[in-house]
């Protein structure tokens, strides 16, 4: 064969030249596209848009094998799935931070990174902090050379972990190719976005399967999934936050090299700062603990790194852990603790709640030593016995509630709960009864001195005539000494009655009277809570005051006049009707109604606003405005309130921590706002 034949024949087998270029463009296209929607979340294009390239580079790369590379967009997801994963040695050791949980342990991490930066250098350096999420999934690493992603592997025990690289290629958001041809090693978290999880879930209870507990479960099993297509149908993530080792010039700060990652083409989460302070820290920590879970991905704390990376280097590692940083983690929602008795409280409406003692431990940022066990069914569907370890949780504006028992920690000396039959918290004979249709028992006789204290201090509360200077505290003061007994008792105090009790100064006594006379006028609404009528809660009293007007009204009402009010059931209704023909409780209200002065709800038409016929609800803790006056001022504009979130709700108002009620707003697609933005609306 001649030369000229060979030539001829070559270029005959030979891709032609439009098909090379039109696989190179549609490569370069989608990498593009990958980056701006996996990394920069910029959706230029549909994903339908982005299949149809793919799918076009799929038959072009089929037609011509011998044109695939390693970093085509189409060996994300290739090949058999594996018989096992194979053990790596890390070239780097993965070391993990201590951890950090109160704002006194990052006072000490200062002083000891100072301390020993002074010992190092015989002079005083005042170090900048970089403080960066931390984010809640599974730590992988990554190696790449001259350029290209060799392998992922997983941290192990620091020295050795898995090669898990055909599960992460199908990863959109890591690179199969960085923008430089360097060698590096670059370290992050792979997580799955919490909106994904809820469809996943969807997805396996309608194929009979059972749900996954939380994205992080989710992430962590699907990287031990031996079939990359399993793994690649999860949608997870990675954004990446080290880089360990690099044949390119290291960046000078920790801010630097952050940016470098982004730079070569890694998905880097964007809400780092620096911090010059060991204040600055604690604001952006208390800052995300309020943002967090508006996020899309698991977050549990913060990591502070010293930001110079010579400083880093001078503090080096001790036996566990780097000296340079810190990861300060958010108050858990859930803890463990041992059940160490189980009591009664009797509430005003003399409901009994059995109320768990627990050995005190930190949960959501507060010490708890309590929590309730709600009624007889739950004890026994919980199985929860005196010397029990269970897991405690506190999330939003939640009190705390015993989740599960650690049957597993038992050691035969636990005593199993028995209800009893009497209460002595009841009255004389202290006799109970369940509550027919509900799971609740209550006082038999309605009148017991602990209903009545409770009573009281509902009365006295922010929800009713709002008295300051008079907690329980002086409400069992008043009670003891026979000072009090029923709500307009009260009003009748005279400032002798208080001086002659036990550690009242005149001063705090004049506070008490100005208090009690300051007290005397109150909506009709709050008048109605103040009366502890069973069932009726802030948001039903709201509706029988603009429904009736006035009390002497709500006092004639028929039962079906009540049972017509918007909200208002057979048994509340019942309820209130009872309350009013109560010859005892109406000689309370006659004598209270020559006290107070109640106001009339307003039939003045209110200004439109942005709530103007619409239902809020509230979650989470607000920090500038209490959540009484929150919903005073929604009202005020002409909306409603709900305690629960519905498909009728037209606004949650998040506050701190706001737990469940956001993942349903959010699942529903309701309108969310941020405290500040719901500030702005009502001013």
């Amino acid at each position: 064969m001649s030369n000229l034949e060979y030539y001829i024949l070559m270029s005959k087998l030979q891709p032609p030249k439009e098909v090379r270029e039109r696989i190179e463009k549609l490569r370069k296209t989608i990498n593009d596209y990958r980056y701006r929607y996996h990394v920069l979340d910029k959706a230029d294009i549909s994903e339908a848009a982005l299949d149809s390239l793919k799918n076009e580079l799929v038959k072009l790369e089929d037609e011509y094998p011998e044109l695939i590379t390693p970093d085509s967009p189409t060996q994300r997801v290739a090949g058999k799935p594996l018989d096992k994963f194979e053990k790596v040695v890390h070239k780097v050791p993965q070391w993990s931070f201590n951890d950090a949980f109160t704002k006194e342990d990052i006072y000490d991490f200062d002083k000891r990174v100072k301390k020993f930066l002074y010992n190092e250098t015989g002079s005083h350096i005042i170090p900048e902090y970089v403080c960066e999420l931390k984010i809640d999934g599974l730590k992988v690493v990554l190696e790449y050379e001259k350029g290209f992603l060799k392998r992922a592997s997983t941290r192990g025990d620091g020295k050795v972990g898995e090669d898990v690289t055909s599960n992460i290629r199908t990863m959109e958001s890591v690179p199969l190719r960085i923008s430089k041809d360097i060698d590096i090693i670059a370290e992050g978290e792979v997580w799955m976005r919490k909106s994904n999880l809820k469809k996943l879930n969807k997805e396996r209870e309608k194929n009979g399967e059972q749900p996954f507990a939380n994205a992080r479960n989710v992430a962590a099993g699907s990287l031990r999934q031996l079939d990359p297509k399993i793994v690649a149908s999860r949608k997870l993530e990675m954004f990446v936050y080290d880089l360990s080792l690099s044949s390119d010039k290291f960046p000078e700060m920790q801010i630097e090299e952050l940016q470098f990652l982004s730079e070569l083409g890694f998905k880097v989460n964007k809400n780092f700062r620096s911090c010059k302070s060991v204040e600055d820290i604690i604001d952006y920590w208390k800052e995300w603990q309020k943002r967090a879970p508006k996020e899309d991905y698991l977050i549990d704390g913060v990591v502070i790194k010293v930001n110079k990376r010579d400083l880093q280097e001078k503090l080096g590692y001790t036996g566990k852990a780097p000296r340079f940083g810190i990861a300060f983690k958010f108050p858990a929602e859930q803890a463990t603790t041992i059940v160490e008795d189980i009591t009664f409280q009797v509430g005003r409406t003399g409901v009994i709640t059995p109320v768990a003692h627990l050995r005190p431990t930190l949960v959501a940022g507060s010490t708890v030593s309590r929590a309730t066990l709600h009624n007889e069914d739950e004890i026994k569907r919980l199985d929860v016995r005196i010397g029990d370890t269970v897991i405690l949780q506190k999330a939003g504006d939640v009190i705390p509630d015993i989740v599960k028992v650690l049957t597993e920690m038992r050691t035969g000396k636990e005593k199993p709960f028995v209800w009893p039959k009497k209460i002595c918290e009841c009255g004389d004979d202290g006799r109970i009864e369940r509550i027919p249709g509900q799971a609740a028992w209550r006082c038999v006789n309605k009148n017991s001195f602990a209903q009545q204290k409770r009573k009281l201090y509902h009365f006295v509360s922010k929800h009713a005539f709002d008295i300051d200077h008079l907690g329980p505290k002086v409400i069992d003061l008043l009670l003891e000494n026979k000072l009090i007994s029923t709500y307009p008792d009260i009003f009748t105090l005279k400032k002798g009655d208080l001086l002659a009790l036990p550690r009242f100064a005149e001063k705090s006594v004049d506070n008490i009277i100005d208090a009690i006379q300051n007290a005397k006028t109150i909506s009709l609404s709050k008048f109605i809570v103040a009366l502890s009528i069973p069932h009726v809660g802030d948001e039903m009293a709201v509706e029988i005051a603009n429904n009736f007007g006035s009390i002497e009204k709500i006092q004639k009402a028929e039962l079906n006049e009540l049972n017509s009010i918007n909200g208002i059931g057979d048994i509340v209704a019942e309820s209130i009707f009872d309350w009013f023909k109560d010859k005892e409780n109406l000689k309370i209200l006659n004598n209270l109604l020559k006290e107070v002065k109640i106001e009339a709800p307003s039939k003045t038409p209110k200004a439109s606003s942005l709530f103007t016929g619409k239902t809020v609800v509230f979650t989470g803790s607000l920090s500038s405005i209490s959540r009484d006056d929150a919903k005073d001022k929604v009202r005020s504009l002409g909306g409603s309130i709900s305690s629960s979130v519905s498909k009728k709700t037209d606004f949650v108002v998040l506050g701190e921590n706001p737990g469940g009620k956001f993942d349903e707003a959010k699942e529903l697609g309701i309108k969310t706002l941020t405290e500040e933005e719901f500030l702005k609306f009502i001013k």
